[in-house]
């Protein structure tokens, strides 16, 4: 299975099948096939289509939100952490072209990685069919998240769950340590443990120490849980 068969499977037709296909090209795949263009200009594009689409969106919700709460509400559905849900729950992380590096440390489950897929995506969608195809498909991946948007797994914060969790077991505060930082400066990743009196409860990574300690936070939570 490969893009275009997606497309078909969600009824969404292009012209420029080159075009889609660029949207999943990562950088790192790009300069191991100099004759290959990267996602990066779809990117922008599917960014400022994002903006107004959410915008647009939101503004009708009941009740009525203020201007200050529509921006965060926008900003936690088009954060990093958001978008690459978006993208994995919809199964295009695997249409991803990688360099040999990025395959190595599973870059294609990475966030910051599938969510520039997914901006991407959206750019080459409305380049090639409008602000039709690209409202199509964002209903698709962002319809539940607009109607409910305090349920989604991406906007919560397992750091408070965690948090909350053992102090109702009477146990100490958790600690987050850095252990592991590795990758160039302007595409690092962060490994975290979630250390619950003294025991390492957790581990996560990301693409900054705040996403990294959410992702260890979750990690320890969904283990503690059980």
């Amino acid at each position: 299975m490969d893009i275009t068969d997606w497309l078909a499977e969600h009824d969404i037709r292009v012209n420029n099948t080159d075009l889609i296909h660029q949207a999943f090209i990562h950088s790192s795949y790009a300069n191991e096939h100099r004759n290959r263009h990267d996602n990066e200009r779809l990117e922008f594009m599917g960014d400022a289509v994002l903006q107004l689409w959410s915008s647009t969106q939101i503004y009708p919700l009941e009740p009525p939100l203020s201007e200050g709460e529509m921006t965060r509400l926008r900003s936690r559905l088009v954060c990093e952490k958001a978008l690459a849900e978006y993208g994995r729950k919809l199964g295009l992380n695997q249409f991803l072209k990688l360099g040999a590096g990025e395959e190595k440390t599973d870059g294609r489950n990475k966030d910051a990685i599938v969510a520039d897929m997914f901006e991407a995506f959206l750019g080459a969608l409305y380049l090639d069919q409008g602000y039709e195809a690209a409202d199509k498909f964002l209903h698709i991946a962002m319809d539940d998240d607009i109607v409910h948007p305090a349920n989604s797994d991406a906007f919560k914060d397992y750091k408070t769950k965690l948090q909350e969790y053992v102090q109702t077991d009477r146990r100490s505060s958790v600690q987050y340590i850095l252990i592991n930082e590795e990758g160039p400066s302007n595409c690092p990743i962060f490994t975290m443990h979630a250390v619950v009196d003294g025991l390492v409860m957790g581990v996560g990574q990301g693409s900054s120490k705040k996403q990294a300690e959410q992702n260890a936070a979750r990690n320890a939570f969904e283990k503690m849980v059980k």
